[in-house]
């Protein structure tokens, strides 16, 4: 009698501890096998399009000097086409800004109007909204060659100017490295004249390079569709406004 009342004992215990574990098994474990900490998922990211509708809301900031002339309505393409990337992501225009949405691996735009040579100044706020590459590639002539500012490659924070005697924006002396942050406008400045290529990101300035004597290029490959004015981004979501064009004296 007492074996008995002992084995009913011992099975109601194993039925409630079963029952008091049914809620939790099929919760994920904190410690894997072994004894390490599980990695917990990446907690969800702002969506990309409410991201462009808070940084649309957001005051440009003003523009130093006379002369600019604007190169993008905020309502339509006019003036632009989408650069044929193979596999590219999209352009839109949504809240008055010009968006790019991450492809694989480029996405961008190019000028269909007359620009400069030389002698000129342009200035955009451009913005990264998501990835880890280069959310700003501003290809542009220079005489008569092209080259690329690059803002944000090589994993998120290189900037130089893409090339320079065959040496690209990561080799030659242009190369540092800026941290950027995703959802924040940054303004952009490119002045190019017939002997230096200069730019600015804020009031920083981030170039000065003596061009005279020097093998002006781009980098091999599909940034040559940029040609010979346009915007791109890599892997990675952008968003532009203010895109203004004004001629320089020649020094």
């Amino acid at each position: 009698m007492n074996n008995k009342i002992t084995l009913i004992a011992v099975a109601l215990a194993m039925g409630f501890g079963l029952a008091g574990c049914e809620s939790s098994r099929y919760e994920p474990s904190t410690v894997l096998p072994g004894g390490q900490p599980a990695l917990l998922p990446p907690q969800p990211q702002l969506a990309e399009l409410e991201l462009i509708t808070r940084a649309a809301a957001q005051a440009p900031a003003p523009i130093e000097g006379e002369g600019w002339r604007t190169l993008f309505d905020g309502r339509s393409l006019t003036g632009w086409r989408v650069t044929d990337f193979k596999q590219g992501g999209g352009v839109e225009v949504r809240d008055g800004l010009l968006v790019f949405f991450k492809g694989d691996n480029f996405v961008g735009v190019n000028y269909t109007n007359e620009i400069p040579k030389t002698n000129y100044e342009f200035t955009v706020e451009a913005m990264r909204v998501a990835g880890e590459d280069f959310f700003c590639g501003l290809t542009f002539p220079v005489n008569d060659s092209f080259c690329s500012l690059i803002v944000g490659g090589w994993g998120g924070g290189l900037v130089g100017l893409s090339s320079l005697d065959g040496a690209d924006a990561s080799e030659n002396e242009t190369t540092q490295f800026v941290t950027f942050e995703k959802g924040r406008w940054y303004r952009i400045r490119l002045r190019v004249t017939e002997q230096k290529i200069e730019a600015w990101i804020e009031q920083k300035k981030v170039v000065d390079v003596n061009i005279v004597g020097r093998k002006i290029s781009l980098r091999f490959g599909d940034i040559e569709r940029s040609k010979p004015f346009g915007l791109a981004s890599y892997s990675t979501s952008a968003a532009f406004r203010g895109l203004k064009l004004r001629a320089v004296p020649a020094p």
